[in-house]
């Protein structure tokens, strides 16, 4: 299956966002790379850290958080004491990454097995959402990614947690897509061996709400 997004806005190609193995599985195609990110319940941050204690050297550090976006921009949040946080409001590089796997692709011949999935490599420093009124915003925003309506619902952070809680904004400027859809590519050759082969399809499921035992029922 092809999606097309021939008519969408692409991203300018660099070197670090060249698709260079299996080039046709790449994209710079704008909506399909926000898409992604809409979608994904997590993503990862890929940054070198010079100030952990032990090392005489920058060591990379790679941290799993929930990725949202508002506009042209990915958006993280974290404690503002933490090292990620820090490192990168003082201007750190980071390699985002961002991952949906839809399905496991089994083949006839172990060497061609692999996996239906959809990502984003994404490249930049992000700027620290300092406004006050823009950042309860992108908190606002995360809260509607978790649950469409919730954050008109809870309650809002006080000043304190305003201040404890950090919010970086990346550009979505310089970053690639890449995906793989459809059955296993088997060999001619290999066709006729007699194995089950095909797609088995994989996806986040909500499972039955489990309701705080502190709160009343209804």
């Amino acid at each position: 299956m092809t999606i097309d997004h021939t008519d969408a806005p692409t991203l300018p190609q660099t070197p670090r966002t060249r698709t260079v193995r299996l080039g046709d599985r790449g994209s710079h195609d704008v909506t399909l790379i926000h898409a992604i990110i809409d979608e994904a319940p997590i993503c990862h941050i890929g940054f070198v850290d010079d100030g952990i204690r032990g090392q005489d050297a920058p060591s990379p550090i790679v941290i799993p958080t929930i990725p949202w976006r508002v506009g042209d921009e990915l958006l993280i949040h974290g404690a503002s004491s933490s090292r990620m946080i820090r490192r990168l409001q003082e201007g750190g590089e980071a390699c985002i990454t961002v991952s949906l796997i839809d399905g496991w692709v089994l083949a006839r011949s172990a060497f061609h097995h692999s996996v239906n999935y959809r990502s984003v490599m994404l490249f930049g420093r992000p700027r620290l959402v300092a406004d006050e009124a823009e950042k309860r915003a992108a908190l606002d925003a995360l809260m509607e990614k978790i649950e469409p309506g919730r954050s008109a619902k809870v309650r809002a952070p006080n000043v304190q947690e305003l201040k404890a809680t950090s919010v970086l904004a990346f550009p979505i400027a310089e970053a690639s897509a890449k995906r793989r859809c459809g059955p296993p590519a088997d060999d001619a050759e290999d066709m006729a061996h007699p194995v089950w082969a095909g797609v088995v399809p994989l996806r986040i499921v909500a499972g039955e709400p489990v309701r705080d035992p502190a709160q009343a029922e209804g």
